[in-house]
């Protein structure tokens, strides 16, 4: 792929005049709709906006690539830009951006994109290429730059194939002759496995060139591993650098000295990593996940409570497909039982699929087994998911599944630290007998004597309680569940409200659907809020935003708080100040008139299965109103700012 058979020379900004993030996306796609390579500026900013709420791709180093694959785009193109001053564009390293390369995908161009980057990111790793770009005036001299850079890559591929010795490997060749006793192999993976993959991968193989070592380097990138390592290279390598932001497969390098780093240590630092493999100057890794007593652990950022929060949200997204499914389906199998008799045939078919015989039955097992597995990897998976299956069996409910998936990680940790002594020859019976008969017997004697009888009172005496609420206690709590979807919109926050009311809505007693319904209400007036503010108050957003908050009248219908976010991180004090009020009086009303919504997700689409539709879509137009009302009379007129 040749970048410059991607680019526009007319496209190009060799001067950008924005100096925020924003700006900067706004004058990037303003030049690709002038080139007619979109069709509409609108959706494509959302999904630019969607990529960069995931992380940001300012990847450091001064550079940002922007990108989306939408139907918005009508011909595969790239931007090339460039600031003087330098754009505040949240990048990886906290350092303006200088150099834009804004991608735009059309749907149906497969991976395109990611192979875009890709190419990107090889190119930019070398830092006199990217001085030359800043220093490079005309668009003509940028093009001439990637041309000529992409052709010394080229050339220089041949002779690595041309070399004599040089044996082939899949996709790629060994930076040298294999057969040398200086070699050392490596595996690079970040986050997204897009650019800094890459960037890792060339900075080792270029400083190994350098240094006159041989090395083999996997990517573990957007499409899968690449170049992956074969078992005769790593036996022979005298030593294993994982360059890695994430997990990769580790049980293959049982025995090596494994060198573990942050993927930006590949970027920065290849020298020193390719000098301690060299030497086997690492740990010896022990394989099955474990890590010896003097082993150097990979960095971590981030506190005790945002690592439970991952461990959590990994439970909670594997079993949302379940909650969704089996909830919606036992939902119109109520809406039949209305108009039918509760033995009609498709009212018993849907029941029982969705029911606690079908989807609801897996919802603790799946929650526990992958919260466990975030913690202790695949030999956690098990002992959680039967941690977990006790739980429900034991009525210990969804605290009893949170509390065997955190159980059963943490003895899957200790028993690599208890099994850590065993010799070497034993380490193949670890993940086969070891963990999965201790983990197992450990985490199942733990929930049946302590935590089964424990969460299952507690989990009754809390059913009981909502059932003995008073309407105005059930006003409070729909008050604060409803102002919590608000707070963060998807974060935190709102994951906590919406994790308490499926609690709720797989117990039994009457409150069964009360909290879904102070949750729904609470998480579609944020964007419903926007989208009315938007169309009321027209002079004080911009021609973008009042576009962008026509799509929210969908979005808030549909149940997907996300659609705000982008008006949130633009303007948080005045946005979320007023989406947790109206969120918070919807969340309210549906308490003080008792609506029961019995389905976990769908927004208005579902609102026919409550107890009283109108009701509810009332309780969610007042607080939408409310919230768009007082944001518009809150903000000043454009002209004003």
């Amino acid at each position: 792929m040749r970048i410059t058979d991607l680019m526009i020379k007319e496209a190009m900004i060799m001067n950008l005049q924005a100096t925020t993030k924003e700006a900067a996306i706004d004058e990037l796609i303003a030049s690709l709709a002038a080139s007619g390579r979109i069709n509409d500026k609108v959706l494509f900013k959302e999904k630019i906006l969607a990529r960069e709420a995931q992380s940001s791709t300012g990847i450091g180093g001064g550079i940002a690539m922007p990108h989306a694959k939408t139907s918005a785009v009508n011909q595969a193109t790239v931007v090339f830009a460039k600031s003087s001053a330098g754009v505040e564009y949240e990048s990886l390293d906290d350092e303006p951006a200088k150099l834009f390369f804004m991608i735009a995908a059309p749907e149906g161009a497969g991976n395109m994109h990611m192979r875009t980057l890709a190419a990107l990111s090889r190119l930019l790793i070398e830092s006199e290429f990217i001085e030359a770009l800043m220093k490079a005036s005309t668009p003509d001299e940028v093009a001439a730059l990637f041309d000529a850079k992409q052709a010394e890559q080229d050339a220089k591929a041949e002779a690595e194939k041309a070399a004599p010795g040089a044996k082939p490997a899949p996709e790629k060749m060994i930076v040298g002759n294999p057969d040398s006793s200086g070699f050392v192999v490596a595996v690079t993976a970040c986050p997204t496995g897009i650019a800094h993959t890459f960037m890792a991968e060339d900075a080792l193989k270029k400083k190994a060139l350098e240094m006159g070592v041989n090395i083999r380097v996997e990517t573990n990138g957007s499409e899968g591993a690449q170049n992956v390592l074969t078992e005769d290279e790593i036996r022979r390598a005298s030593g294993v650098i994982v360059a890695a932001d994430k997990n990769v497969e580790m049980a293959r390098f049982a025995g090596k000295p494994v060198l573990q780093r942050p993927v930006s240590d590949g970027i920065r630092k290849p020298e020193e990593l390719i000098s301690k493999a060299l030497r086997g100057d690492a740990p010896i890794y022990q394989g099955s996940g474990g890590r010896s007593s003097n082993e150097e652990a990979p960095a971590k950022s981030g506190s005790v409570g945002s690592k439970i929060y991952k461990d959590l949200m990994n439970g909670i997204s594997h079993m949302l497909p379940f909650v969704v499914g089996g909830g919606i389906l036992l939902a119109i199998s109520f809406l039949i039982e209305q108009v039918a008799s509760v033995d009609n045939p498709l009212v018993k078919l849907l029941q029982t699929i969705g029911g606690g015989d079908g989807a609801f039955h897996f919802l603790i097992p799946i929650l526990a087994g992958f919260i466990a597995m975030s913690i202790g990897d695949r030999p956690a998976l098990m002992p959680g998911m039967v941690g977990g299956l006790m739980a429900l069996n034991s009525n210990a409910g969804f605290l009893g599944g949170l509390a065997a998936g955190f159980l059963a990680g943490y003895v899957i940790i200790g028993l690599r630290k208890a099994f850590a002594g065993l010799p070497r020859t034993l380490d193949g019976l670890k993940p086969i007998l070891l963990y999965p008969v201790f983990g197992l017997l450990i985490t199942g004697a733990a929930m049946f004597y302590v935590f089964d009888p424990v969460f299952s009172s507690i989990n009754t005496a809390m059913i009981d309680a909502l059932n003995r609420l008073g309407t105005g206690n059930m006003v409070i709590l729909g008050i604060v569940l409803g102002g919590m979807m608000a707070i963060d919109m998807g974060g935190p926050f709102n994951k906590a409200a919406y994790t308490f009311a499926i609690g709720v809505f797989t117990s039994s007693g009457n409150t069964n659907g009360l909290m879904m319904a102070a949750v729904m209400a609470g998480g579609m007036v944020p964007p419903l809020a926007i989208a009315l503010a938007t169309t009321l108050f027209k002079n004080k957003f911009t021609e973008t935003e009042r576009k962008s908050g026509i799509t929210n009248y969908v979005l808030g219908l549909s149940f997907i708080t996300e659609g705000a976010i982008p008006f949130a991180a633009a303007d948080p004090l005045r946005v979320l100040t007023t989406c947790i009020i109206g969120s918070a009086v919807a969340g309210g009303l549906t308490q003080l008139w008792h609506i029961n919504v019995p389905a976990p997700h769908g927004g208005v689409f579902v609102a026919a299965l409550s107890s009283n539709a109108l009701l509810f879509l009332l309780a969610v137009l007042i607080g939408a109103v409310i919230s768009g009302l007082a944001l518009g009379l809150w903000k000043k007129p454009l002209q004003a700012k």
